[in-house]
């Protein structure tokens, strides 16, 4: 039996989606990062956005730093996102280690005063290969330092302080005075919505 003929003209699947200018969040300045195509807003909501920071700041000596988003709204053809983390890339990473040094990793993670959690990867390289002993203090220093300031940060103070370097040099400041030091870098962020308290009352 043949198929009924269809009426009117089939629109193609791409065709009928339509096109959104996607921005940095505003502690990021709200940075147009490029466009993407959905079906419509409720399909780009939660969309994982992906950028560097050279492109959001007009600067190529930052293209080492990866950059993530969430959407999280849409108004009109605009999507608005939020921060979720970053990550060095691995070629640069690999030009910070050199031989006969160490590089000494700390995995810790926060609560910022807007109650977002997050983890940090920081890295400490050093000029001379440091032993387990000089590891442990370098390790508990950078431990000490953002614990310390942690407190005081909302998420768009500790992005800013990332991206800017900040943080990297206040705790390079710290640990050189513990062993030679080359280097400290938060090499990776990763941010997760903190669950909202239930109450038992």
């Amino acid at each position: 039996m043949a198929k009924k003929k269809q009426v009117g003209r089939r629109v193609e699947g791409w065709k009928a989606k339509s096109w959104y200018k996607v921005y940095t969040p505003e502690g990021l300045g709200k940075t147009y990062i490029g466009d993407t195509i959905a079906n419509g807003p409720e399909n780009l909501v939660g969309r994982i956005m992906q950028t560097t920071l050279g492109e959001i700041i007009n600067d190529y000596s930052r293209q080492n730093v990866k950059m993530k988003f969430r959407v999280n709204e849409v108004a009109a053809d605009a999507a608005y996102t939020e921060f979720i983390g970053h990550e060095l890339t691995r070629d640069y990473l690999r030009s910070l280690v050199k031989r006969r040094s160490s590089r000494i990793d700390c995995h810790m993670q926060i609560v910022t005063k807007d109650n977002k959690k997050v983890h940090l990867t920081i890295s400490c390289y050093t000029f001379a290969r440091a032993n387990i002993a000089q590891e442990h203090a370098l390790r508990n220093a950078i431990f000490a330092g953002i614990n310390a300031q942690a407190p005081a940060w909302d998420l768009t103070t500790l992005v800013n302080g990332i991206v800017s370097g900040e943080i990297s040099r206040d705790l390079f400041k710290v640990v050189k005075t513990l062993y030679p030091t080359r280097r400290v870098e938060i090499i990776k962020s990763k941010v997760e919505p903190v669950a909202a308290a239930i109450s038992t009352a």
